[in-house]
């Protein structure tokens, strides 16, 4: 297993399209990192870039020791598992297993013990005398797992494998996927779409957004301190709220809205005097809001639109400022559409962000 180091690599199609602004990434020996972000942000060409399968226009790709920018895919000792499983329709699972090995001409008895080991680790042992059409979705994943694992590369380069897996299926195999991270210890770069997988599965994060990336932090940390209000806004289901305007004193303190509707703050919510008068973006997350008690005064009051009943959790829709907000209740919420409730934002949980183009993470005190 290796490192992996990304020194100002960028990638320009011909006509002047930028795909990947210059990035620098240090990947440690054994990590799990996801690049993650909506589709066209670059993330699978950084992927490929590392992988050998797209030209680098700048900067440099180590793996190990070693400048890879002129090494051939086959020669960077690396695996890779895509969301299109790739197997050979002709071949049974032990000679699906076991093809790449027989092309690097290794002997038979070291084949079988890496195929029987690779089939172990993920399970599939009572599979290998069957056809590919004979698998389900999830089985043929484990077999594209388990023809990366045989090779014992240096690197696991995953593009969006579960895209084509139905939810359930997806749940089970980002389970089987940290599994086989633990044990094998491997040097891992997934790449997703969804910021679920992302949370669930990377020991580090990669937010990618226009070919540019926004923050490198631990799940968490993001979730927590993010660096602007478009990775805010990515990681989390449902997404934070926002809402645009100024923070005013006036019978305590205030969030007034570009749509003139006042939000009271809470009075442990103590920001830096500079931030008071300004443009901003305040956001907040759904599990950050509650339902004032009847009777009690509420920081805001909002038309319910839209009530989610999910069993062991109510999302509750209000409409604020113009826009949404999403309110998360443990359990069972009573509420009725266009029926006024109250709600209460949680100190702790109040962000700001600058109101412009980036949108960047303001320090609260």
């Amino acid at each position: 297993m290796a490192q992996v180091i990304l020194d100002k690599v960028s990638k320009t199609y011909p006509g002047g399209v930028i795909a990947v602004h210059p990035v620098d990434l240090q990947i440690p020996h054994g990590e799990f990192t996801v690049l993650v972000g909506p589709s066209g942000c670059g993330k699978s060409t950084t992927l490929r870039m590392i992988a050998g399968l797209e030209e680098i226009t700048s900067g440099t790709v180590s793996i190990g020791d070693r400048v890879v920018n002129e090494v051939e895919p086959r020669d960077r000792n690396i695996a890779m598992v895509f969301q299109n499983y790739a197997l050979y329709p002709h071949m049974d699972v032990r000679e699906n297993l076991a093809f790449g090995l027989k092309m690097r001409k290794m002997p038979k008895a070291e084949i079988a013990a890496k195929v029987d080991e690779a089939a172990r680790i993920l399970g599939i042992e009572e599979l290998l005398a069957r056809k590919p059409r004979a698998l389900s979705g999830g089985q043929r994943q484990r077999v594209a797992l388990g023809r990366a694992i045989v090779r014992d590369p240096d690197v696991f380069l995953f593009d969006e494998p579960l895209s084509n897996l139905d939810a359930k299926m997806r749940v089970q195999m980002r389970a089987e996927i940290a599994r086989l991270h633990h044990s094998l210890g491997a040097t891992m770069i997934y790449v997703t779409h969804d910021q679920t997988e992302a949370m669930t599965l990377g020991q580090r994060i990669v937010v990618m957004k226009d070919g540019i990336v926004q923050q490198v932090a631990a799940p968490m940390e993001l979730y927590e301190r993010p660096a602007n209000r478009f990775v805010a806004g990515f990681i989390g289901s449902p997404a934070m709220n926002f809402m645009s305007g100024r923070l005013e004193r006036a019978d305590g303190l205030r969030f007034v809205t570009d749509q003139g509707d006042a939000v009271l703050m809470p009075a442990t919510f103590a920001p830096a005097a500079a931030l008071v008068g300004p443009a901003l973006v305040l956001g907040i997350r759904p599990e950050h809001l509650e339902l004032a008690a009847g009777g009690a005064k509420a920081g805001l009051t909002a038309p319910v639109q839209v009530v989610e009943a999910l069993g062991s959790e109510t999302m509750v829709h209000l409409g604020v400022a113009g826009g949404t907000f999403v309110v998360r209740c443990a359990g069972q919420a009573t509420a009725a559409i266009d029926q006024s409730l109250g709600v209460n934002l949680r100190a702790e949980g109040i962000r700001l962000f600058q109101n412009d183009d980036r949108g960047q993470a303001l320090p609260l005190a």
